[in-house]
């Protein structure tokens, strides 16, 4: 009896602990994205709790190399009434956990003239995650050229579950 009891409160914590990521919609919009790199970043105990709250923004963020370490900039993580973060530590660089040889890649392909963009934050695991990517910046006909084949495949997709008559 005692263990079902253990369980049923277990399985009540967990599905209180729900999994929000917090992404960067713009980023797929601005850039040609390549391939994506899961690393680990360094919080503070406030700003951990704020994130699996869904109190965080990626927009306008970005990933810099300084002295062979990565590095997350003006990403906003606000806190609220019960969770008190500054106003300046909301937009604070935060330090970013990949290995070595990730960031050598990483430090290769900016030198060829890439961006390194943050996707999302990932807050369904023990550990909170950033998902980045290199990309390559869209020009202007490029962005219109994918907003004309986004309305295109829409049109598709409502032709084709239309009822026919």
């Amino acid at each position: 009896m005692m263990a079902l009891l253990h369980y049923n409160t277990i399985m009540a914590k967990k599905k209180l602990r729900q999994t929000k990521t917090i992404s960067n919609r713009r980023a797929r919009y601005d850039y040609e994205l390549g391939d994506s790199l899961v690393v680990g970043i360094e919080l503070t105990g406030a700003e951990t709790k704020a994130l699996r709250m869904g109190h965080g923004q990626l927009r306008g963020a970005y990933v810099t190399i300084k002295n062979d370490e990565l590095f997350l900039i003006n990403a906003t993580i606000s806190g609220t009434s019960g969770i008190p973060i500054n106003e300046s530590d909301q937009t604070r660089a935060r330090k970013l956990l990949a290995k070595r040889k990730e960031i050598k890649s990483l430090e290769e392909s900016k030198q060829q003239g890439r961006t390194i963009v943050p996707l999302e934050i990932l807050t369904g695991g023990h550990y909170i995650k950033l998902r980045i990517a290199i990309g390559k910046g869209k020009r202007s006909y490029d962005k219109r050229q994918t907003m004309k084949l986004r309305d295109a495949k829409r049109h598709i997709e409502a032709e084709f579950s239309r009822p026919k008559v």
